[in-house]
């Protein structure tokens, strides 16, 4: 890998960033607010900033830059992507959880639903996420896709699952801000009370944290290598059957189109298996 110290600088700054996020959203329920329960009061409703950090912004990020560890090229492709898939299905399964706590907090407190922009771009955060799994368990995850469709698909995959991650930290920053005017009374969030500078804090872990998630998967140093390498080793090969067989006799020549056939069906279970 190129750059390697400055990848692992990267990546323990982004573990560094989300678990300390993770310990931030769990002491400000925990010492700020009522703590976390399932009754239908505030400490229910405590269960949604939590579940959100560890679901959708940390597991999330975890599962996007999980191809970029060099330590895991190795392992074949296809149980990465059963591992990229579950991440995700697991931050999936937290958000609706912590979605749920919301709805139930709200109607058992006579407050309505759905009334702000955080909600609203929550909610459609949430349902293209799991079109995004959807899509990317059809087409990586089951073998029937035609490989031309994976490949066509992928830029826009990523694109999508980048501009999504980056979008659900928005919303939890207007969420947690919104959290904050509503919840400090006296003194104000205007007049920067512990509390209020303690979840700001968590606010610009979760940037620090989108940031370097962003930065690692964008960089293409740092993609995992495979259609790379393999392409650079059959090109060697080449060269090197190439210059075994000067004067070949003609007697081998009927054998080469096999031997094409052959290398032909190689090149395209490895691009399978690369999508």
């Amino acid at each position: 890998m190129e750059s390697f110290k400055l990848f692992l600088s990267a990546l323990c700054a982004a573990a560094l960033t989300g678990s300390l996020a993770i310990i931030f959203v769990l002491t400000w329920v925990l010492h700020y607010r009522d703590g976390l329960a399932w009754d239908g009061g505030s400490a229910e409703f405590n269960w949604h900033p939590v579940l959100m950090v560890v679901g959708l912004i940390f597991l999330q990020g975890t599962a996007i830059i999980i191809f970029r560890l060099p330590w895991t090229w190795a392992c074949n492709k296809l149980v990465m992507k059963w591992i990229h898939a579950s991440l995700h299905l697991l931050a999936f399964t937290l958000a609706v959880i912590s979605t749920v706590a919301v709805f139930d907090f709200h109607n058992a407190a006579k407050i309505p639903n759905m009334y702000s922009l955080h909600s609203w771009l929550g909610i459609a955060a949430i349902t293209l996420y799991c079109l995004q799994i959807v899509v990317g368990v059809v087409l990586y995850l089951i073998p029937i896709t035609p490989v031309s469709w994976r490949a066509a698909f992928m830029p826009f995959h990523a694109f999508f699952g980048t501009v999504l991650f980056v979008g659900v930290i928005a919303v939890a920053l207007m969420g947690i801000t919104e959290k904050l005017i509503f919840g400090l009374k006296s003194p104000k969030y205007s007049e920067s009370p512990p509390e209020a500078v303690f979840v700001n804090v968590l606010g610009v872990l979760l940037v620090a944290f989108g940031a370097i998630v962003v930065y690692t998967v964008t960089r293409v140093p740092w993609k995992r290598p495979n259609d790379q390498v393999f392409h650079s080793q059959h090109t060697n090969d080449k060269v090197g059957e190439d210059k075994d067989k000067v004067g070949p006799a003609l007697t081998q020549q009927p054998d080469a189109p096999d031997a094409g056939t052959s290398d032909a069906r190689r090149r395209v279970n490895k691009v399978d298996e690369n999508f």
